[in-house]
C-alpha cells in the first residue's frame, strides 16, 4: 500500500533540514509518547546506517520494530526502512525549497505486509482507502506544523498568523 502527502512549512529549507534531522529530538519525542528507543548503530555522525529498535503498545499488543536510515542527502532528503514482525515500511521525506522562507515537505510510504495478518489488515484499509489518506494527509500536516515550529524556534524568528 504507498501513501503519500506534501504540505508547504513557513520556514527556510535550511532551518526545516535541521530540525528534521535532529535524530535525538525525535528520540525523546517518541519517547514521550510512551515508545522505548534504543539506537543501534556505532555511527558517531548522522547519515545511512543510523539504526534504531522501538518498542511500543499498538492495537493492545507490545510490539517492536528495527528503523534504518536507508538516505541521507542534506538538505533534502531522508530515506528509512522499518521492519517488524508483520510489515516492512519504506518512507522518504524529501524536502523543496519554494522560497526564502517557504519549504514543501514531500512523505511518501509504502507499507508491505510480512505475515498474512498483515496482509488482512493492509486489505481492511485498502477499503477504507480514502478514510486512510485523509489521516495520513493529516499526520504529514502535524509534521509539518511541528517542523515548522522547531525551525522557528532554532531561529528565533517571531511566529506570524496563518491565513
Amino acid at each position: 500500500m504507498k501513501l503519500a502527502s506534501k504540505k508547504d512549512i513557513e520556514a527556510p529549507l535550511s532551518a526545516v533540514w535541521a530540525a528534521i534531522a535532529d535524530h535525538e529530538a525525535w528520540e525523546r519525542s517518541a519517547m514521550r509518547r510512551g515508545v522505548e528507543v534504543e539506537r543501534t548503530d556505532t555511527q558517531t555522525r548522522p547519515g545511512p546506517g543510523m539504526a534504531w529498535v522501538a518498542r511500543f503498545s499498538f492495537r493492545g499488543k507490545a510490539r517492536k520494530a528495527s528503523l534504518t536510515m536507508t538516505e541521507m542527502v542534506e538538505p533534502s532528503l531522508l530515506g528509512f526502512l522499518l521492519i517488524s514482525d508483520s510489515i516492512e515500511l519504506v518512507s522518504r521525506v524529501e524536502l523543496i525549497e519554494m522560497s526564502a522562507r517557504r519549504t514543501r515537505i514531500h512523505v511518501a510510504t509504502e507499507i508491505k505486509p510480512r505475515s498474512l495478518g498483515a496482509r488482512l489488515f493492509l486489505q481492511s484499509l485498502r477499503l477504507a482507502r480514502s478514510k486512510v489518506d485523509q489521516k495520513f494527509d493529516a499526520r504529514v500536516g502535524q509534521l509539518a506544523l511541528e517542523l515548522e515550529t522547531r525551525a522557528r524556534a532554532a531561529t528565533g524568528a517571531r511566529s506570524a498568523p496563518r491565513h
